[in-house]
């Protein structure tokens, strides 16, 4: 059974606390009196259970502050949301929770340092579900098809507060153009460059290049070494047993897909 399950099923407690606590409460509404009185002992910090309640409540949040964050909301920033949702193959009561949490994180109230400081901590240095949560967040910023500077702003904070380098959205950025076909960016050692624009084929490589974080001077040895660390870090079941929600576990295989299409392209 998924967290959710055992959840709604009164297997554990609600004791996740804090703001994302007291968000997931809110998006639960009238469950939360459920909830809070179910029978099972106290989750610790660290508890995959606990840590897939934050990670759930964390990401559609901040998704939705991401989404606002160039002042407006669009149509297809609110369509990738469902996207999402519709991927997770979500209950209607579980979407019904996500969208509250998306509509929290667009009000000018939002606690986003707080929520970001607490996700830190339920995560427990899990550098790889920290990566996947910014991937989902770079993913919405490009939901309408470009990153506004104010988006790329915010995201680059959310890395800091994470504790992750430029380096790494930048990496993450390349990974999630290539995947929705925008890779029309000029990298070179793993960078994106705004001029000089590339297209077709060239663009793809170049994408496929910043993704592995390795350059044509690297030998084919080198980049499978790259491939299997990266492939390593978005293993579904690695990542679900360090706290990414069950329901993502599709997310987290297309993130895979991606990955050797990249690979496969570079070794051609």
């Amino acid at each position: 059974m998924s967290w959710w399950g055992k959840l709604v099923g009164g297997t554990f407690g609600f004791f996740l606390g804090g703001p994302l606590g007291a968000m997931f409460g809110m998006a639960l509404g009238h469950n939360i009196d459920t909830a809070t009185r179910a029978i099972g002992g106290k989750l610790s910090p660290g508890d995959q259970e606990r840590v897939q309640m934050a990670f759930f409540t964390a990401t559609f949040s901040v998704m939705g502050a991401v989404a606002k964050a160039d002042g407006k909301v669009s149509s297809d920033e609110i369509s990738l949301a469902e996207t999402v949702m519709d991927k997770m193959n979500l209950s209607p009561e579980m979407r019904q929770a996500a969208m509250r949490l998306f509509i929290k994180g667009k009000q000018d109230d939002f606690p986003l340092e707080e929520v970001m400081l607490q996700f830190r901590q339920e995560c427990h240095r899990r550098a790889n579900l920290m990566r996947m949560f910014i991937e989902l967040q770079v993913q919405a910023a490009y939901a309408d098809g470009d990153l506004h500077p104010a988006e790329e702003q915010l995201l680059l904070k959310l890395c800091q507060m994470l504790g992750f380098h430029e380096s790494v959205f930048r990496q993450i950025e390349a990974l999630v153009q290539f995947s929705m076909g925008l890779g029309d960016g000029h990298y070179e050692g793993g960078q994106q460059h705004s001029g000089n624009r590339a297209t077709g084929s060239v663009a793809s490589k170049a994408a496929a290049y910043a993704i592995l974080e390795v350059t044509p001077q690297h030998s084919q040895a080198d980049i499978k070494k790259a491939y299997r660390r990266l492939m390593s870090q978005h293993h579904p079941d690695k990542l679900v047993s360090k706290g990414l929600p069950e329901e993502m576990m599709k997310l987290a295989t297309e993130k895979t897909q991606k990955i050797r299409e990249a690979y496969d392209l570079l070794k051609t």
